[in-house]
């Protein structure tokens, strides 16, 4: 769903029922372009098959969507000119997710600002406490152990 109440908006893009500036389509997978573009060529790959974020997602769904989202971040960088590429998937809305179906953000990236308004999220260059940074390994391996969660 897009959010509480009402029709998933890319279910509907895919149905058809609401237009898009389509990049490509197969069996599995839907491209197009974002509306509220990063950079230029910003776009966004989705499974067909409804699913909320990466945490519901099927493997199948998973690996064909990242597949295409591979071939059209290739594409993309040739016929843009394109210096680099940013793979995004946000999930819940702490991470910045706004449309609850399951997306990948292919962001082409540019030295010509002109072309590209990203700007990095966080201030590289800061490591971590490496105590910090055992007990997070610790407890998400713990947690891969356990099993999968919910």
């Amino acid at each position: 769903m897009s959010g509480a109440k009402g029709a998933c908006v890319f279910c509907e893009i895919v149905a058809g029922r609401l237009p898009c500036a389509k990049v490509a389509e197969d069996a599995t997978t839907f491209a197009f372009m974002d509306i509220d573009p990063g950079a230029d060529g910003h776009l966004l790959v989705i499974p067909k098959r409804h699913s909320v974020d990466l945490m519901e997602i099927s493997a199948d769904d998973l690996t064909a969507t990242t597949l295409a989202a591979q071939r059209i971040a290739r594409a993309a960088m040739s016929a843009l000119g394109a210096g680099g590429v940013n793979l995004l998937n946000c999930c819940g809305p702490a991470a910045w997710q706004t449309v609850f179906h399951f997306h990948l953000h292919v962001i082409p990236r540019y030295a010509d600002r002109a072309r590209d308004r990203l700007e990095l999220p966080f201030e590289p260059g800061r490591p971590s406490d490496p105590d910090v940074l055992a007990e997070h390994a610790r407890r998400v391996a713990a947690a891969l152990d356990a099993g999968p969660t919910p």
